[in-house]
């Protein structure tokens, strides 16, 4: 009888969902992103003091997002086989070191060193993160997606701010202040990984069955869920374009066409990441209800017109269609990972080091291309381009349903 009681409870509280702990990684995850943000942030100010080309401040970009996104996946199969919650806290201390080299460097190439150590601490902390918000999820998924995804959302939406308060009055050196904001998220983590190490092995034991499980219904559908990962794939790879070439360059487009201020031109891309940060929270209940085909679907197709009308309109209205694209765009991200997810059951740390991972790699490139574009080409018919970038999102027409991926799963 106490076996039964025993089993009864554990599966009574793996289908409660922790908002404390999703709160807290959440929080956590603003804090490793808005570190991130720091770095496209300061570009207009290394152009001016350092005398930057477009395709350096590509490469910076490069340097930070391609760490991260080669080594998320490595660190998501890494810990599906034998979870760390340990590295959480050790990924972020990177980061703080990434941090401090950024504010006291010197020359472009130590600049580049530093934004390394800060894509590391990103790759441990991404995959690992994203198990805690599976583990903490209990029956509801997408919440739990959506409230870990916006922190980090909410963290690349201050890098406006940041610039505005921070680097443009203290410069380089203002970037010194988020060795603090590092050091928060250290101690956080260290709670999180506590209560992680407290409670992985029910859920490691009950996640092994249902992988084994669902492993052995998914042999003869190998080839269709290949097809669909790719599908995701390529979809990541069109929005994190579009959103790098607007986090990196389109300050330097109001600047040349608008006049604007580098603080002017933040309070646009401000507008844009909060509303995006917005769309996250709210794409995974949507998804949760309306079904997540069809939210990775609308995101793309509605945002596709916006994103196209954006350089051809004076700046009031470049704002509004800005903040609305941003939510729309946006909606479908942290549904990316939970399809995915879904799609391979059991790999949580793979699907999520490489959905999110792919959109750092993917910014990444991105934001090296688009640079050298914009050097060939010029900033303003750069922007035109890289708004016809969602307009990829029709293949998401030839995702399998949400119904299909059920059925799959049985």
């Amino acid at each position: 009888m106490s076996n039964t009681a025993a089993a009864a409870q554990t599966i009574s509280r793996s289908n409660e969902t922790s908002f404390k702990i999703l709160i807290i990684i959440g929080l956590c995850h603003l804090l490793n992103d808005s570190i991130q943000a720091i770095i496209p942030a300061m570009f207009p100010i290394l152009e001016n003091s350092m005398g930057l080309s477009f395709t350096q401040l590509g490469i910076i970009g490069f340097a930070l997002n391609i760490v991260a996104s080669v080594l998320q996946p490595i660190v998501g199969m890494a810990t599906d086989k034998k979870p760390m919650p340990y590295a959480l806290p050790i990924g972020l201390t990177s980061s703080m070191i990434g941090v401090l080299g950024l504010a006291l460097a010197p020359s472009f190439e130590y600049i580049v060193i530093s934004v390394v150590f800060i894509g590391l601490g990103s790759a441990v902390f991404h995959p690992e993160g994203s198990r805690v918000a599976y583990m903490a999820a209990g029956s509801k998924r997408g919440l739990a997606q959506s409230i870990y995804q916006v922190g980090g959302n909410s963290g690349q939406a201050m890098a406006p701010l940041i610039t505005a308060l921070i680097l443009v009055p203290l410069g380089q050196i203002g970037a010194a202040w988020f060795t603090g904001v590092a050091a928060i998220a250290v101690g956080l983590l260290t709670y999180i990984a506590i209560w992680y190490a407290r409670n992985l092995r029910i859920e490691q034991s009950m996640l092994n069955k249902k992988s084994k499980s669902t492993i052995e219904n998914q042999k003869g559908l190998a080839k269709g869920v290949k097809f669909a990962l790719v599908l995701i794939l390529v979809l990541i790879f069109a929005r994190s374009w579009y959103i790098s070439g607007m986090t990196n360059y389109y300050a330097f487009y109001t600047i040349e066409n608008y006049s604007f201020s580098i603080t002017q031109a933040q309070i646009f891309l401000f507008a844009f990441l909060v509303a995006g940060a917005l769309g996250t929270f709210f794409g995974g209940p949507l998804a949760d209800r309306f079904g997540k085909k069809r939210v990775i679907f609308l995101s793309m197709i509605v945002s596709a017109p916006l994103t196209i009308l954006i350089p051809f309109v004076p700046p009031t209205a470049a704002f509004c269609l800005l903040t609305v694209t941003g939510f729309i765009l946006m909606s479908s991200f942290s549904v990316t990972v939970v399809y995915a997810q879904e799609l391979v059951p059991g790999k949580i740390g793979t699907m999520a080091g490489l959905t999110v991972g792919l959109a750092f790699g993917m910014g990444a490139i991105g934001a090296m291309v688009i640079g050298r574009l914009a050097d060939i080409i010029g900033i303003t018919d750069t922007m035109i381009l890289t708004a016809f970038l969602p307009l990829i999102g029709l293949l998401t027409l030839l995702l399998p349903s949400d119904q299909k991926l059920n059925e799959w799963n049985q």
